[in-house]
């Protein structure tokens, strides 16, 4: 590690254990989430702050607070509550934790898939209740003869859509440009996606960009058969529409992991019984979220000393400088 102090580094909330104990062998750590003063303890070490280690939002406010901030290690592939064109603006690193993720959001997606069309969740609360005894659960959908959709082929995407090759179904998918080294069908227009599909998975990545990207018209397209599943971000769909939809029988169902307003999910989307909603736990298994901390740990390692950041992001490309 470069220089004799150790260098102090924030963590804005509760981390992982493996995130807080490595660090706080090799680093100076301040905790700002049960600080009994967080507005006191940020003035008094704000200005020391080199690293910067998050699960949530960082504006470019908090940034300005720190003014020898050199990284961000996020906790996360998706990082669109990090100002991260604002960091790139102010010669500061971010970094995500890509890949150790990717197989079990892609695991939990197409068990969403499942449970969604076959109404899982529904027919264990059937057995629960005691109506087997009464009369057979009803007749469900399936997932034969199904098209599916991805919006958004990236690494998860990839990996959701190998898994759906073992179930036999088409796959086609929508994203900014085609992809040359997939055989998958590519559409230029989500409405021509979700026109083309009897299934639509959501895995885009959040921001300004995609909010709201899969809207009225889109489940309009999408059809009274269809099936939506959304394991990217909440803001990506617009909430309201979807109720609407699904309230309407404009689709037959929707699979969530995430929404708008997270942990709070609308009382009317809990009450329809034409969906299945989880607790954003696409990557919360033990082993995943160890894996997520320790890239977190290698990636502030790393450039302390002195290597670079292992897994920065697009908008803070490294360039071998600080």
């Amino acid at each position: 590690m470069t220089g004799t102090t150790p260098a102090d580094i924030l963590l804005l909330r509760k981390m992982h254990p493996l995130v807080e104990e490595t660090l706080a062998k090799r680093f100076t750590v301040h905790r700002l989430e049960g600080s009994p003063d967080p507005e006191a303890l940020l003035a008094e070490v704000g200005p020391r702050v080199r690293g910067l280690c998050v699960g949530g939002g960082v504006d470019g406010a908090l940034m300005d607070r720190l003014p020898k901030l050199e990284l961000i290690a996020n906790f996360g592939v998706g990082y669109d509550a990090v100002d991260a064109a604002g960091a790139g603006r102010r010669n500061i690193v971010v970094t995500n934790t890509p890949d150790v993720l990717t197989d079990e959001v892609a695991d939990l997606a197409v068990g969403l898939v499942l449970a969604t069309i076959r109404r899982l969740p529904q027919a264990d609360r059937y057995l629960r209740e005691g109506h087997w005894p009464k009369a057979p659960f009803p007749l469900t959908s399936s997932l034969r003869g199904r098209r599916v959709g991805i919006v958004g082929l990236g690494r998860i995407g990839r990996a959701i859509a190998k898994r759906l090759e073992g179930f036999e179904v088409e796959i086609d998918y929508y994203g900014r440009s085609r992809q040359p080294d997939v055989a998958y069908a590519y559409h230029d227009s989500l409405i021509g996606l979700a026109k083309a599909v009897h299934v639509l998975i959501v895995v885009a990545p959040g921001g300004a960009e995609t909010k709201g990207l899969v809207d009225a018209a889109v489940l309009e397209a999408l059809g009274p058969e269809g099936i939506l599943v959304n394991v990217a971000r909440g803001s990506v769909v617009d909430e309201a529409a979807l109720i609407a939809a699904l309230r309407a029988g404009t689709i037959l169902g929707a699979g969530l992991d995430v929404f708008e307003n997270e942990p709070h999910v609308p009382a009317e989307l809990a009450a329809l019984e034409n969906t299945v909603l989880l607790p954003h736990v696409g990557s919360a298994s033990d082993h995943t979220r160890a894996a997520m901390a320790q890239l977190v740990v290698d990636n502030v390692l790393s450039w302390f000393e002195g290597r670079g950041p292992l897994t920065p992001v697009a908008e803070t490309p490294w360039s071998g400088h600080r």
